[in-house]
């Protein structure tokens, strides 16, 4: 798809606002308004989940250690994750995505990318297209198709606070690396439209940090050449930055230029269940990833018990700060769904990686080999720990 076509597309980032931390605030008044923490306990090696707005005052962030969160704010209340909770959630939010377009991209349970061009739209997406018109204005009559993106995302916000009483933001754009900048200008609650004519100006002062895939050492490569943020990393010619960073260098050209051709790829028939994330700092720290990987386990186990599946094949990815991807699987002679079966695997095969050896710029984790769950499905032979509430001060 060439950047032309590219311009026509119109595709909404929808994230949810601090996810986990706002279910339990909303499940439980007495967390309203006060410092939310998930993850693990704050005395433990675990580390966030997510946190409320509360906590992020006082610096508080996802990927975190559990203990220095603590020590930033010792009034925080720490919750354990309620994995099985999140999915019902993301399951209803899923079904409101679904009455504007049908061409939806879960990237994981508290986001997701919409493609809101007009052959994907459902009835509702089109009527508000029809309703809220499709040009600039009489002194151009030029087509903006962003208009309509906005009304879409704007309903679909509304929905899901009337509906699930929670806030998401909205990016709306003509590609996904856009829309995805776009969600995070104005969270909480925000909605934000990059104009196809706003692109250059708009990434021409963004940190270079902020660039997709640009994680810590990168940054500190590209700092060293000089090229701060957009606008240094537009001015070099695509062979210099191949010649400085090889492949890499050529999808810094593109998204300097706001190119980025990646199709929305809706979820056909399941495969596989998988949850990765990627850190916004490299992280070496065996432990820490260990804890990340927990997460992830349980995630996974979360949507696939609420799907009623079991899968055999457990891999574990991890990405190096430099790019370089490794995928590490394991079958298991029986299916399983449990949290616990998945992370013990996970860290098996987690071992067979780079992982404590040099940075790590993303993990994740997927079951693949699905079935519909069976009574003889492989499980633990320790029960799940007792759930716990730990709080700060008061």
């Amino acid at each position: 798809m060439g950047q032309g076509s590219e311009e026509s597309r119109v595709i909404i980032h929808i994230d949810m606002d601090a996810f986990f931390a706002a279910v339990e605030q909303r499940d439980d008044p007495a967390l309203r308004g006060r410092p939310v923490v998930v993850g693990g306990p704050p005395d433990s090696r675990g580390v966030v989940c997510t946190c409320s707005y509360e906590a992020r005052v006082f610096g508080v962030r996802s990927a975190m250690p559990c203990s220095q969160a603590w020590r930033l704010c010792p009034q925080a209340v720490f919750v354990r994750p309620r994995f099985a909770a999140y999915e019902i959630v993301s399951r209803h939010i899923r079904r409101i995505f679904s009455r504007y377009t049908d061409c939806i991209e879960p990237l994981s349970l508290d986001e997701a990318y919409l493609d809101a061009s007009p052959g994907h739209l459902m009835p509702v997406g089109r009527a508000l297209v029809a309703a809220c018109g499709s040009r600039t204005g009489a002194e151009t009559g030029a087509p903006d198709p962003m208009k309509g993106g906005r009304a879409i995302a704007h309903s679909i916000r509304q929905d899901i606070v009337r509906e699930t009483g929670l806030t998401a933001s909205a990016g709306v754009a003509a590609n996904k690396f856009l829309a995805k900048l776009a969600s995070d200008m104005d969270k909480p609650d925000g909605l934000t439209v990059i104009q196809p004519a706003m692109v250059r100006e708009f990434l021409a002062t963004l940190p270079i940090e902020r660039f997709w895939g640009v994680g810590k050492v990168t940054a500190s490569r590209l700092r060293s050449k000089g090229i701060c943020d957009g606008a240094g990393l537009a001015a070099r010619s695509r062979d210099e930055l191949v010649r400085f960073f090889g492949k890499t260098g050529i999808l810094l050209w593109e998204m300097a230029r706001g190119v980025d051709e990646r199709p929305v790829e809706p979820e056909r028939e399941r495969k596989s269940y998988g949850r990765e994330t990627t850190f916004q700092r490299d992280i070496e720290s065996l432990e820490e990833i260990q804890d990340i990987l927990e997460s992830l386990a349980g995630e996974v186990a979360a949507g696939m018990d609420a799907s009623g599946v079991a899968g055999t094949t457990i891999t574990v990815k991890v990405r190096t700060a430099d790019f370089a991807t490794v995928t590490r699987s394991h079958t298991l002679p029986r299916p399983t769904a449990d949290a616990r079966v998945i992370f013990h695997e996970s860290l098996a095969l987690l071992a067979r990686t780079r992982a404590g050896h040099e940075p790590l710029r993303l993990v994740g984790v997927s079951v693949s080999g699905l079935d519909h769950r069976e009574q003889d499905v492989l499980q633990p032979d320790l029960p799940f720990p007792p759930p716990w509430r730990a709080s700060g001060q008061g």
